[in-house]
């Protein structure tokens, strides 16, 4: 009979744990959605009661939705509420974290900067980045912090952002960026070596090939008589051969300098410069009959030496490719304006200057104008018109070193078009 009493009472004992267990988690769940506006704890003076006005529901429902970490702390660091998704991160029930000390999560070597910046959110609203411990690892996260007032008086609100992504993407980024370095100073060297090695093989191929181009002139002109008409086509071959290996030098030496960062501008008045160049090409003018009009040309700050060889080579191939019976007729021309733009609007005075070239030459079809200006693409055979195929490279280079641009425009039959837009004034900083 009193074992069955036992019995009867330890029934009895289970049932009222169960019961009150299915209270807890009824009352935890209506934590976590907001259904209830006041929380009874556990203090120091016995039971006491706090509650959030019913504006804070709302809030509740939306912190419990986050993808963040939230918790509300009051004046000692206790934890009087917890979102499910700071539960999670900290590896607990979230049952545990709540009436816990935030003290708890909180590493060692942060313990400073925490009391600090929990300090400090009583006062204003702040953020820092404070390591936390979670099942036996460390997590950084941002705290930002903001005070949030109850009935019974103000708690401290505390949003905790994972930051492991962003430190591993911060820590990858640092990677990359050394990684980059070390490249940028392994092609330096490169560069350097290659700017060399074209100066020296330039000028080491130049003299055996002067050599070669002489000797062949003298067997032409003194010799001629004990050589054949073949040996005769044969000698003037190794000549014209020799004449176009030496231009083909020079050109990628010319390319190769222009490599060097260091670059020296200057104002350079625009219009003398063609005005100039144009005497250099006087025999080829009066032979090609050809009509070359030079309109208004901006003062602009560039490289001389550079933006004469610009304008040598883009006038020498209008002089080159030409229709035949008909005379070649250029035009250039120039205007200032107020933007970096190839069809920007002309003005009397601006930052910026479009330069015109336009000939009235066999010109091409724009569907191989992406090979104008590469290296060595011809567009024409070298057999009926002359040229290394690096003229239109050098140009864009430079331009580019102007921190400028260039196209062209054309049509097969009817001429091309040159466009180049300069900044009138170079940025130094």
């Amino acid at each position: 009979m009193e074992l069955g009493k036992k019995y009867d009472e330890l029934v009895a004992e289970n049932e009222r744990l169960r019961l009150q267990l299915e209270e807890a988690n009824e009352t935890i769940d209506a934590i976590r959605t907001g259904q209830i506006d006041a929380l009874v704890v556990q203090g120091k003076k016995g039971h006491e009661l706090y509650t959030l006005k019913t504006a804070d529901q709302t809030y509740r429902v939306f912190i419990e939705k986050m993808t963040e970490g939230a918790v509300t702390l009051n004046q000692d660091g206790i934890i009087l509420y917890s979102n499910s998704q700071f539960a999670s991160m900290m590896h607990m029930p979230l049952s545990k974290v709540i009436g816990l000390s935030f003290l708890t999560f909180i590493s060692a070597g942060s313990l400073e900067e925490f009391n600090a910046l929990f300090a400090r959110g009583w006062e204003e609203d702040c953020k820092g980045e404070i390591v936390l411990l979670s099942k036996g690892s460390t997590i950084v996260f941002q705290l930002s912090l903001t005070t949030l007032q109850l009935d019974e008086g103000f708690s401290l609100s505390i949003i905790l952002t994972d930051l492991t992504a962003q430190k591993e993407a911060q820590r990858q980024l640092k990677l990359n960026n050394q990684q980059l370095e070390e490249i940028n100073y392994a092609l330096e060297v490169s560069n350097h070596d290659l700017q060399q090695f074209a100066s020296v093989a330039s000028h080491d191929l130049q003299e055996p090939l002067r050599k070669v181009n002489l000797y062949s002139n003298l067997l032409m002109s003194k010799h001629a008589d004990e050589f054949s008409d073949s040996a005769k086509a044969y000698l003037r071959k190794i000549i014209s051969s020799s004449d176009r290996m030496r231009t083909l030098i020079v050109d990628i030496l010319s390319y190769s300098r222009l490599s060097e960062t260091n670059n020296t501008f200057e104002p350079t008045d625009l219009k003398a410069m063609v005005t100039e160049l144009l005497d250099d090409f006087e025999i080829m003018i009066e032979e090609k009959n050809a009509s070359i009009s030079v309109g208004d040309l901006p003062c602009v700050e560039v490289n001389p030496g550079q933006m004469r060889q610009v304008f040598q080579n883009i006038i020498s191939n209008a002089l080159k490719f030409t229709r035949a019976g008909v005379s070649p007729d250029i035009a250039i021309y120039g205007k200032t304006m107020a933007e970096h733009s190839i069809n920007g609007h002309s003005r009397k005075q601006g930052p910026f200057c479009c330069i015109c070239i336009k000939d009235n030459g066999i010109g091409f079809d724009e569907k191989y104008i992406d090979n104008v200006f590469t290296l060595f693409k011809r567009l024409h055979s070298k057999d009926k018109y002359e040229g290394s195929g690096i003229g239109l490279a050098i140009t864009k280079k430079i331009i580019e070193k102007h921190n400028g641009e260039i196209i062209v425009r054309s049509k097969e039959g009817e001429g091309s078009e040159f466009i180049i837009v300069l900044p009138e004034c170079q940025d130094r900083s």
